[in-house]
């Protein structure tokens, strides 16, 4: 028997719970920041838009990010076939300490990586 089956439905509504409760964390954190970001609503990552910097390659624009703001992050165009570089994806399903230091670290990225969006 798969052992997924065995467990209660108590164990699905902590788990709905606690990652219902990092995506909120996270996703606030990003919104407080005016960082451009899809709702997720079944997985553990979310997707940033990273238009406003001006980057013709996301692999770029993550490699400026672990290097300038110590945050890291895969590159959008890894999952999909057409060529779409405008968007990074986080993973949310860490400890809260972890996300909060992400986001901490995110609030200097328009300071380190100036956006060239044009007003």
């Amino acid at each position: 028997m798969i052992p997924g089956l065995k467990f209660g439905q108590d164990y699905y509504d902590d788990l709905l719970a606690k990652y219902t409760h990092k995506k909120e964390l996270f996703l606030k954190g990003l919104d407080d920041l005016h960082i451009i970001h899809n709702d997720p609503e079944g997985a553990y990552y979310v997707l940033l838009d990273i238009s406003e910097f001006g980057y013709d390659s996301d692999l770029k624009f993550c490699e400026d990010l672990t290097r300038l703001i110590g945050v890291g992050a895969v590159p959008g165009s890894s999952f999909f076939r057409e060529p779409v570089n405008h968007l990074i994806r986080f993973h949310f399903a860490k400890k809260d300490e972890t996300l909060l230091n992400a986001l901490n670290r995110l609030e200097s990225l328009r300071a380190k990586i100036p956006s060239r969006k044009r007003n």
